[in-house]
């Protein structure tokens, strides 16, 4: 007997169960009829089934896979199956396709050194061949260096011309970071070379193509880098070999290695002996190297230098004019004198020689304000007004007058001393670690403090630093004028507002000449600071130490802005050039350099050497193209800037040391005093040929003489070599004088730790009585 199965989706009958599509509507009408009773059946029924439309519809085919998505796809199964090789090999090509889409192949013009290469070669052979050097010996960096530009720019020439323009952009945007402070021009027009015709038209990738690079390189340092070429053939050395086979042309000269500060280059430039013809033609013929990473750079010392006086600000300019043309109605020059405004168009003349002066965006300074009009406008008129001193004239020397301020009751303890611009204060730093300062006329010292107002003392006493205080500085100051030019009001203050001092505590102090209390305290030398300077506009002040560095800084800020590193001892004097943007510093000890450098990149221009005892102090005379230093020998040493040159040497002071030095304002006249109690002036110019004594030339082909003509006590004086510039028992070593020394002050016992031209061509100088010292030299 059969029985009634369950009933269907749709309501049919059957013993075999078959689903079947559900109708078009499932709702029954009125007249529809009842379903028909279901049946039995002995046979499992599978659950229902959800209803299916009477049309399938098949899913659209998945789109094809695009070139990236293959590239990808390869790229990845090689990197998990490990085939690391061949997947960098696979992703060098495919960065080089043609417009089809397949790996470019090389013309039949392409040389076969280039069809060996892959594009993506060049990149990591000048990688790799960078590293080594960088890693290498510091001896060898500068030389084995100088083969990074030619390879680069061989190379990505060879990638512009062989179509390889993303592996010429790649080459280019990582490597020209090494080259940009040195090659920026260079490197702006190759930027502009990016396809194959660029590599025939352009007239610098035509220099070097139809040109070898001339690259001069030691002997021994020849071998080494062909042994490590021949042993990296794989990773760099097939590709250096090639550019250096194809387009260059190594000289292998036989001496030491050249770099900046090395043994060889500094002797070189000493001698001032002439360039190996690899030297000379190192590099491009046609191409002028300005960039200073040539031999010729290095050994000619011919960087360009800006030696002009800094620019005004312009502002400042036109305020000044305006008012030296109201002084010049209310108070006319006399006869034969010339204005105000034409001597300040004499001092700070529109029209200079194209790059003879720096820009006023080489150096930022603050805005002008009107103390500067005011100082300016008194410069102009002590300029003017000044005694002029041109130097010596038929063996007659000019009438330098000298003003001597000699301190007594000190026991020893002064280290150092400073008078300001406007002859109004005096400070000493002293070894018992603090710093005093004196009114010159004996008047008393201004506080603004109002609990001293009514303190009338002409002394004051600075503590703060924990060790011998070696140098103190005053700001800049002038005398104010008589008339006030923003009347009602009364002229700004010009005279000297700060104070800075350096000490054995490893601290430079700033202090206010108005609290008398110190504003700042400048750390970041290690070890104690020997020397510092302010510039001569302002703002900034160099300072140089124990720890071989000279470091400048502006009043603002508490580090450091410039950090120059070169001398290998510690720093025994300092100078700034009269435009503010070079500072001169020099070495003791081992060392005994001079090194130039610039405040607006760091680097080191020029390197003056001759002296062979401890260099004792620096100045650079107004004109900006004389320098002048000091040895504990008794030489002073005239130096061409521009030539990094040795002019002459200046013999006339014992040793012991000539403490400080100053050009007149024409700067034909210096003025030095020392440890032998004397302060001397000389004739910057060279001698004339009839002043010269027969045979008296030294072994330097300096001229010397026992006496100058018309001045016979500074010839016939036998100076110890102590340093006593008097007679006594035990005679010394005759110091030989020059024929440029115009005259000579003696002091009885006071050796001269300072002298300071003014701006009116006054001398004044400090020293200290040493009673108890010259006895026991006796």
């Amino acid at each position: 007997m059969s029985n009634p199965g369950q009933p269907s989706a749709g309501g049919a009958p059957g013993g075999n169960f078959t689903p079947q599509p559900a109708a078009a509507s499932n709702t029954p009408g009125p007249n529809a009829s009842a379903p028909p009773p279901p049946a039995t059946s002995t046979t499992p029924v599978p659950p229902p089934v959800p209803p299916q439309s009477t049309t399938a519809v098949p899913p659209p085919p998945p789109p094809p896979p695009n070139n990236q998505n293959l590239n990808q796809i390869v790229t990845d199964y090689l990197l998990k199956k490990g085939y690391r090789r061949t997947e960098e090999i696979f992703r060098q090509e495919v960065k080089d396709l043609d417009e089809n889409g397949r790996p470019r192949q090389q013309g039949e013009t392409v040389s076969v050194s280039e069809k060996i290469f892959p594009a993506g070669k060049y990149l990591t052979s000048f990688k790799h061949y960078e590293k080594w050097v960088d890693n290498g010996l510091d001896l060898y960096k500068f030389e084995l260096g100088k083969l990074m530009w030619p390879l680069f720019v061989y190379s990505y020439l060879r990638l512009v011309s062989q179509g390889s323009t993303g592996h010429a952009k790649e080459l280019l945007s990582k490597c020209r970071s090494r080259f940009e402070s040195s090659r920026a021009d260079e490197l702006r027009n190759l930027q502009n070379i990016t396809l194959a015709p660029h590599v025939r038209e352009n007239p610098m990738a035509k220099l070097y193509l139809d040109n070898r690079y001339v690259i001069p390189i030691n002997k021994s340092l020849t071998g080494h880098l062909f042994y490590f070429l021949e042993r990296e053939l794989d990773q760099c050395g097939a590709v250096v070999l090639d550019v250096l086979h194809q387009y260059c042309r190594l000289d292998s000269v036989d001496r030491g290695p050249i770099e900046p500060f090395s043994f060889e280059a500094i002797y070189r430039r000493a001698r001032n002996q002439e360039l190996d013809d690899a030297d000379i033609q190192e590099g491009i013929p046609g191409l002028a190297s300005t960039s200073g990473v040539a031999n010729r750079d290095i050994l000619e010392n011919q960087a360009a230098l800006k030696l002009g006086p800094f620019p005004l600000e312009n502002e400042l300019r036109d305020d000044v004019i305006a008012e030296l043309e109201e002084e010049d109605q209310i108070n006319p020059p006399k006869e034969g004198v010339p204005t105000l405004v034409q001597e300040f168009h004499t001092m700070h003349p529109i029209k200079k020689e194209s790059g003879d002066s720096p820009q006023r965006t080489d150096i930022p300074y603050p805005p002008s304000r009107g103390r500067d009009v005011v100082a300016e406008m008194q410069k102009v008129r002590e300029n003017r007004d000044r005694f002029r001193l041109e130097g010596r004239t038929g063996g007659v020397g000019p009438g330098v007058s000298v003003c001597m301020f000699t301190f007594h009751n000190h026991l020893g303890s002064f280290s150092s001393i400073d008078f300001s611009k406007d002859q109004k204060l005096v400070a000493v730093g002293t070894t018992e670690s603090y710093i005093r300062v004196w009114t010159l006329d004996g008047s008393a010292l201004r506080s603004t403090l109002e609990p001293e107002k009514d303190l009338k003392v002409n002394n004051r006493r600075l503590v703060g630093h924990a060790g011998p205080v070696y140098a103190v500085a005053f700001s800049d100051a002038v005398t104010s004028l008589e008339r006030s030019i923003y009347a009602p009001n009364p002229n700004p203050e010009t005279d000297s507002k700060l104070l800075l001092s350096c000490a054995a505590d490893g601290q430079v102090r700033l202090w206010s000449l108005d609290t008398w209390a110190c504003l700042c305290i400048y750390k970041g030398h290690d070890g104690p600071i020997f020397s510092l300077s302010w510039s001569p506009h302002g703002h900034y002040f160099a300072t140089g130490g124990w720890d071989k560095t000279v470091r400048i800084w502006s009043q603002d800020h508490a580090s450091a802005l410039r950090l120059l590193i070169g001398h290998d001892t510690p720093i025994s004097a300092l100078a700034w050039h009269p435009n503010g943007t070079y500072v001169f510093s020099a070495s003791d000890e081992t060392d005994k350099s001079i090194r130039m450098w610039s405040i607006a990149n760091g680097n080191c221009v020029r390197i003056f050497t001759g002296h062979t005892d401890y260099i004792s102090a620096l100045e650079c005379a107004p004109n900006g193209k004389i320098l002048a230093s000091a040895d504990i020998g008794g030489n002073i040493f005239l130096w061409d800037i521009e030539k990094a040159t040795r002019i002459k040497r200046c013999r006339g002071h014992g040793r012991g040391g000539i403490w400080s030095l100053s050009f007149s304002v024409e700067s034909t006249v210096l003025v030095s005093g020392g440890q032998d109690n004397t302060v001397r002036v000389w004739d910057v110019n060279m001698p004339a040929e009839g002043n010269r004594a027969p045979n008296t030339q030294d072994g330097d082909g300096t001229i010397v003489a026992a006496g100058a003509p018309g001045e016979k006590q500074a010839g016939t004086v036998s100076q110890p070599a102590t340093g006593n510039s008097s007679s006594g028992k035990k005679k010394g070593k005759e110091v030989m004088i020059t024929p440029d020394q115009i005259s000579a002050f003696p002091t009885k016992k006071t050796p001269v730790l300072k002298v300071q031209f003014t701006r009116m061509n006054l001398v004044i100088a400090g020293g200290c009585y040493y009673p108890e010292t010259q006895e026991r030299d006796r």
